[in-house]
This record gives C-alpha cells, sequence and structure tokens, in this order.
C-alpha cells in the first residue's frame, strides 16, 4: 500500500511540476524500463518523438532500491501509477501472444501507457537478420559476405514455426510441464555452424524439431486441431513462418543461435583480413605494426550486437512507432478540425 502511495505521489509531483514550467517549457514524461540494458534501446526510440512540447526521461522502476525486471516496471505502477507523465517500457516476453490469456498479459496488451517490444525483448530486435552482415563488418572491419545471413535465418525459422506454436500453446493453456520453454530452447539452439555447409546446422535442428514434433503430435493428438489454428492466429499477430526466430526467448536466440552463427563468421573474416597483411607487407615491422593496429581496431561481435541499431526498419519496429505516436497523440488537445461536432 505504502508503494502505490509513493508512486502516486511521485505521478502527482511530475504532473505538479510541469505545471510550474512556462507554457513554452517542454514537459517531462518518465519511462520506466526493465534493467539497465534496456535504457538505451528504449532512449533511442522516445528521443525519435522528443519536440518543443514533450521529452523523456527513462529510469529503472525504482529510485530507492536495484530492484530491476518487468514486474518492478509493471508492479503498483498500473492505474493511477501510470499515466500521461508515467510510462513503462517492457519487453513482451509471450505476453503479447498470449493475448490477454494471464493478468500480466491484459496489462500490457490493454493499457495505453505501457509500451512493449511485441518481439519478445530488446535482444531479438538486437539480432536483426538484415542487420548482421553489417554488425560483423563492424567488429572485423571486413566487409565480405560469407553466407547470406538473412536467408539462414528465414531458413531457420520457418523450421522452428510449427514447434513454435506447439510451445505457445501450452504457454497459453498453463501447461508447461508438458512442453517447457527450457525444451523447445534446446530443441532449436545451433550447434557447431561450419561455414562452407552452413545448410548442416540448420538440418541438425530440423531433424530435433521433426522429432520433437512427432512426439508431440502422438501424445497430444486431441490438440493438433487447436495447434494448427493457433499457427493461423500467430501469424495474425505477426509471427509468420520467416520471422518466427523474432519472439523465441531473446536470451537464447542471442547466445545460442545468432553468436553460434556470428563466431565464425566473424573468425573467418579476421583471418581473412590478416593473412592479407601479411601477403602486402613488405617487411616484418610493417606487417607486425599492421597486425597491431588492426587488432586494435577490431570489437566483439558480442559487444557489437548490445549496440546494434539496425533493426529500426524491421516491421515490429514500426509498430512501436506507431504505439508512441498514438500515446503522444493522445496527450494533445483535440482540435475543432479533429473534432468537428465540437
Amino acid at each position: 500500500m505504502g508503494k502505490r502511495l509513493a508512486d502516486n505521489i511521485n505521478s502527482q509531483y511530475i504532473a505538479a511540476a510541469n505545471l510550474l514550467r512556462p507554457k513554452k517549457a517542454r514537459k517531462k514524461i518518465v519511462a520506466y524500463v526493465e534493467s539497465y540494458d534496456d535504457v538505451f534501446f528504449w532512449r533511442s526510440l522516445l528521443s525519435e518523438f522528443e519536440d518543443e512540447e514533450y521529452y523523456f526521461e527513462v529510469m529503472l522502476p525504482s529510485s530507492d532500491s536495484l530492484q530491476k525486471g518487468k514486474k518492478a516496471a509493471l508492479m503498483n505502477r498500473l492505474g493511477s501509477g501510470l499515466g500521461q507523465n508515467m510510462i513503462a517500457c517492457v519487453d513482451a516476453d509471450y505476453d503479447y501472444l498470449l493475448q490477454g490469456a494471464t493478468h500480466t498479459s491484459r496489462q500490457i496488451i490493454r493499457s495505453r501507457y505501457v509500451l512493449h517490444t511485441y518481439a519478445y525483448a530488446i535482444e531479438n530486435f538486437q539480432c536483426y537478420a538484415e542487420s548482421l552482415h553489417e554488425a560483423c563488418v563492424m567488429a572485423t572491419l571486413n566487409d565480405r559476405s560469407i553466407i547470406d545471413i538473412p536467408a539462414f535465418m528465414r531458413l531457420y525459422s520457418q523450421t522452428i514455426f510449427p514447434l513454435f506454436a506447439w510451445s505457445i500453446w501450452f504457454y497459453r493453456k498453463g501447461i508447461l510441464n508438458r512442453f517447457s520453454i527450457t525444451d523447445f530452447n534446446n530443441t532449436v539452439s545451433l550447434g557447431a555452424v561450419n561455414l562452407r555447409q552452413p545448410e548442416e546446422a540448420l538440418n541438425a535442428v530440423a531433424g530435433r524439431v521433426r522429432r520433437k514434433l512427432n512426439w508431440l503430435e502422438n501424445r497430444f493428438s486431441r490438440d493438433r486441431a487447436g495447434v494448427k489454428a493457433l499457427q493461423d492466429e500467430l501469424q495474425q499477430l505477426g509471427v509468420t513462418p520467416e520471422t518466427t526466430y523474432l519472439f523465441i526467448q531473446g536470451h537464447n536466440l542471442f547466445e545460442n543461435v545468432i553468436l553460434k552463427l556470428l563466431y565464425p563468421i566473424c573468425a573467418q573474416l579476421r583471418r581473412e583480413r590478416e593473412l592479407e597483411i601479411k601477403m602486402l607487407a613488405e617487411h616484418n615491422q610493417q606487417m607486425q605494426n599492421e597486425l597491431t593496429c588492426y587488432q586494435h581496431s577490431q570489437a566483439g561481435i558480442n559487444f557489437i550486437l548490445r549496440k546494434n541499431t539496425g533493426y529500426k526498419e524491421a516491421p515490429l519496429y514500426q509498430l512501436l512507432r506507431d504505439d508512441v505516436r498514438r500515446f503522444l497523440d493522445n496527450l494533445r488537445p483535440k482540435t475543432k478540425e479533429n473534432n468537428p461536432k465540437e
């Protein structure tokens, strides 16, 4: 109760502080996010919409503790806690796909003062397939394309889509012990990727997916029709067979799919650049100096992905932009042109 009172006081304080400023002064909107990693993502988005009237301040969910996470961003901040001056910006996780099947899902998809990622998490945006070649270039300073990464991820997504529908089916019903998220992640994680034959890694995933699908369809045959209907519903929500990777658990995608693919690509690109330096150097000292310079100019692909913003043309990101725009439009007073009946 004390926490809710404090939230209401904070919201009222911000509103009162905005009223004290000159009419032309910008109004502050506080945006609560889940963790340190989320600050940059949401600041990058929200800053696009700052103008002479409004600006955002992105903050962690608590000012008096180190408490972080989705629950911390949402707990006791809904209803009167959130509003025109305070919003929550969170990962969708599976809550968007649950479409109101749980209390948290209803909070996220129904509150105008909660923005969510649509994709499972910000890591999924950082792993946006069309941006990954540029990420490799930034890490290695070598622009050669070894494999078609977007095509690889489309095939990967098509492979896991039917199994993903089963995962969401049981998650919606709250029967996690039948087919848990951990089971799904273990099934769809990539093994070692051979750059000469990258299809082998996909074939290994396809084999595991096929065996798991056979088991599920035999064990839970009565659910087949429901899962098939769910596949159609998921596609209406943006989960197509080609984009499924954007909706699986973000940490697993980052660590056990994308990095498994990009580590060998970056290693190969670095070897090629170093070999080029060794071949073109006129003497040993020049070679050593150039290699040292090149090594100092590189960056780890893990670090590059964390700062990747190449997802801004992704359709899901456009949905996020639309949500921010809609939120701000609702704050502005309606003119007679917008309300002809007045």
